[in-house]
């Protein structure tokens, strides 16, 4: 009697909470997540086109196959003599396209079918909730599930994802996605971007200065309206239209701190690499915006914006501390940026298989970019550990591998 009286208080107590909380789906278990691949390694990702207007800030890499680099316009690229990357002053990462040099052409013919498949597998997944809104989801709360449409998807107001950070939603759209001007995408709970992944066999068009939290998986065009925000990875399997925007991959995470800002993560498993480095960064006005976007996105509070402002603008010529990633959870090779690749390079150098560094900036170099050296030294890495096959690329089992070690 008395568990039935405790279900009875529970249940209306959930049932009171979803009454002032506004319109909410029903609860679901949360799928799993959507495997990118090496498509991953990319924050935006076509194959027929990238073109931008306008003063674009794109955080990460971007590629284009079989398209050739000259189907990438508005991006002043830079190519050395026989470069695998190209580089723009509105790139922060590297450009690819199928003539660089080797191991160029391979990696974006893999990353495309990645794509691809990805996309297959986002739309296959049975739906835990069908035909939501008749396709309009303005100013609703989704929990985690699969949603699916036969129609397009328009959403005129903000909406709102709520759940934690190991929470997966995917959204399987039949014809276009439409997110009108100034209306936002809003993460709640600890919910991440990186786990949130809109698949749509239509264009998607996100309107001007709104703000979009997610990986798009596109069958046909991306395209971003002026001042538009997108904390995600844009895959076209056409091209990707973008207009004076900020683009950002969500791997990368903010922290809100009192003073100086520090870019923060768990030190390495081994003693070596426990302690912190501190080294100097620069923050551009437009990175520092795209930040503030992102946490107005995430319903931050006036004053914690001024805060998060005045320290991000004190560290423009400041120093960030940082230091070696504890658990790594990405897929990493040649080409990949970011933090992991910088302490998976510290902790192979601390394990022995040392990177060569032949100068500043050099591939391997303990920088932020996974380089050929790099990829030498976690061969020698693999093998020692019976690690097959031991091709240099850092993955779920050379992962699991380091993890434990």
């Amino acid at each position: 009697m008395n568990s039935i009286k405790n279900s009875t208080v529970t249940a209306l107590a959930i049932s009171i909470v979803l009454i002032f909380a506004g319109p909410v789906t029903t609860l679901a278990a949360s799928p799993a997540t959507v495997n990118l691949g090496t498509a991953s390694n990319f924050v935006i990702l076509a194959k027929t086109g990238i073109s931008t207007t306008g003063t674009t800030s794109v955080v990460g890499n971007i590629g284009i196959s079989p398209a050739e680099a000259t189907y990438i316009t508005g991006f002043a690229l830079t190519l050395p003599s026989e470069g695998a990357f190209s580089t723009s002053a509105l790139v922060t990462g590297k450009v690819y396209a199928p003539s660089y040099a080797n191991p160029t052409p391979t990696t974006l013919t893999t990353a495309v079918l990645d794509m691809q498949t990805a996309y297959t597998d986002a739309a296959g997944r049975a739906p835990t909730v069908t035909e939501l809104g008749a396709g309009n989801i303005g100013g609703m709360t989704l929990v985690p599930g699969v949603y699916k449409w036969s129609t397009g998807v328009t959403i005129p107001t903000d909406v709102t994802l709520s759940g934690g950070a190991n929470d997966v939603w995917i959204f399987q759209i039949a014809q276009n996605l439409n997110i009108s001007p100034a209306t936002k995408i809003i993460l709640s709970g600890g919910a991440q971007a990186s786990n949130i992944f809109w698949q749509v066999a239509g264009q998607t068009t996100i309107g001007t200065t709104a703000v979009f939290n997610g990986n798009i998986l596109d069958q046909t065009a991306i395209v971003l309206n002026t001042g538009a925000v997108l904390n995600g990875i844009a895959l076209a399997q056409s091209a990707v239209t973008l207009d004076s925007n900020t683009i950002t991959a969500p791997s990368v995470s903010i922290s809100v701190v009192p003073a100086t800002p520090t870019v923060s993560a768990t030190p390495a498993t081994s003693a070596t690499n426990s302690s912190t480095k501190s080294t100097s960064h620069k923050l551009s006005a437009t990175q520092i915006q795209s930040i503030l976007d992102v946490l107005t996105s995430f319903n931050a509070n006036a004053a914690t914006i001024a805060k998060v402002k005045a320290s991000l603008e004190g560290a423009i010529t400041g120093s960030v501390t940082s230091a070696a990633v504890k658990v790594f959870k990405s897929n990493l090779t040649v080409g990949s940026l970011g933090s992991e690749v910088k302490a998976l390079q510290e902790l192979l150098n601390a394990k022995g298989y040392t990177i060569a560094t032949s100068g500043a900036g050099s591939p391997g170099k303990e920088t932020t970019t996974f380089g050929n050296a790099t990829r030498a030294a976690l061969m020698k890495y693999q093998k020692a550990n019976g690690i097959t096959p031991a091709n240099g690329n850092f993955g779920p089992l050379t992962r699991e591998s380091i993890n434990k070690n």
